[in-house]
């Protein structure tokens, strides 16, 4: 389905969905450390999802075994929570979605467990982030998809970064992937048009090598086929009529 204009009541249960995601990614993010399984992550993601009265919105989706995607080094999105260890110096990527009352919200965030390897992987955290609200800078009321492409893109092509061009942002709300998608790159005045009162999940996912992707055997995780690191943020947002407003934050 295409991603709807909300109304009043809608909007104000993605506010709460996204309070809950938020909450729940930032008391995730000093538990990956060193010594502590993906599982691990996950059952506390989950608990605490249950704990602010929200339901985990990815469990079951299309198959989909967990609560939440955790992701590490050259595993990009979709990483299914298992026995791995986290190591020092991991990137680990938190990815989840919460529904309340029906209405989905989505988000992600990149932790360097430790102490960082290279500097050069707290730059690409770094940089993936400020991508993120490059992108979000630009959007408005009857703003355009290829308007937030060009944005993340022109911006991490400073930095000659990998952006990951098989998988994209989306519209979410009713469902966890709504259309239209919304790539990370692109040119300005292209794409679908989006409306105030539209709601979209925006994510860069950077590499520091190449774009290019493999399926794990897992059939979900998400990997670079050159083994480079990557990082993922994500926010959802409301379109506004002068701008937009984060509502995967606390």
């Amino acid at each position: 389905m295409t991603t709807k204009v909300k109304t009043a009541s809608e909007i104000k249960a993605m506010r709460e969905s996204g309070r809950i995601l938020a909450t729940v990614l930032q008391y995730l993010r000093p538990k990956v450390k060193p010594g502590v399984s993906t599982a691990d992550l996950a059952r506390f993601a989950k608990a605490e999802i249950i704990r602010q009265g929200g339901e985990p919105a990815f469990l079951g989706y299309e198959g989909f075994p967990n609560v939440i995607c955790i992701s590490v080094n050259d595993e990009i999105v979709h990483g299914i929570p298992n026995d791995r260890i986290i190591q020092d110096g991991d990137l680990v990527s938190l990815d989840m979605g919460v529904s309340y009352k029906g209405m989905i919200t989505d988000s992600a965030i990149t932790v360097i467990a430790g102490r960082a390897k290279q500097k050069r992987h707290i730059d690409l955290v770094k940089n993936t982030e400020e991508a993120l609200y490059e992108g979000l800078a630009v959007i408005h009321d009857q703003v355009r998809t290829g308007d937030i492409g060009e944005a993340i893109e022109k911006f991490l092509n400073k930095f000659g970064y990998g952006i990951v061009r098989d998988l994209v942002g989306h519209g979410v709300g009713h469902q966890i992937h709504e259309d239209p998608n919304i790539p990370n790159y692109g040119r300005a005045n292209t794409g679908p048009w989006l409306s105030a009162g539209m709601t979209i999940a925006v994510e860069p996912m950077v590499t520091l090598g190449t774009d290019n992707v493999k399926i794990a055997d897992d059939k979900w995780t998400v990997k670079t086929t050159d083994g480079s690191y990557s990082a993922h943020f994500e926010h959802t947002i409301l379109i506004t009529k002068n701008g937009y407003e984060i509502l995967t934050k606390v």
